[in-house]
């Protein structure tokens, strides 16, 4: 069998240029980043940038939480370089909505400068896996399915 496959991945139709590229592309996935935007000049700079990138399927910008959301076939440090290279400081988006954190008010997850609804994704903010606090919630959940048998 070692010489048919051997002799099958030579004259394989797969290794074409196009599948050769395809199997380059990136992931499809949604980069958010982090852009300070004060005027609309400046948000159709950032924007017109960013969908000049190869890949780009969509772009998303909100000026009033200084967020860019971009999808498509892209890398994260290309985008970051490419809005960088309009004079724009970026940074990917480090903020987590308010209600999918256990400690919001924890020291360095609440963030005066975050938009409204959203704190800092740090690791303080996050239950201890191992906690009684989070064995003691779980137990009521309903999730969990034996949750019935203690009442």
């Amino acid at each position: 069998m070692g010489a048919l496959d051997y002799l099958s991945n030579i004259c394989s139709v797969t290794n074409t240029r196009r599948a050769v590229r395809l199997k380059k592309r990136k992931p499809f996935q949604t980069v958010e980043l982090k852009v300070k935007m004060d005027c609309d000049g400046c948000e159709r700079r950032v924007r017109h940038a960013v969908r000049s990138i190869k890949g780009v399927t969509a772009v998303e910008v909100n000026r009033k939480q200084s967020r860019v959301a971009v999808t498509g076939h892209v890398d994260t440090n290309k985008v970051i370089s490419k809005v960088r290279s309009i004079g724009k400081r970026a940074e990917p988006w480090p903020y987590v909505e308010y209600n999918l954190v256990y400690y919001p008010y924890v020291a360095q997850a609440y963030d005066k400068k975050a938009p409204t609804g959203f704190v800092r994704n740090v690791p303080q903010a996050l239950p201890n896996p191992g906690s009684q606090e989070e064995r003691y919630t779980s137990l009521f959940s309903d999730e969990n399915p034996n949750a019935c048998s203690i009442m």
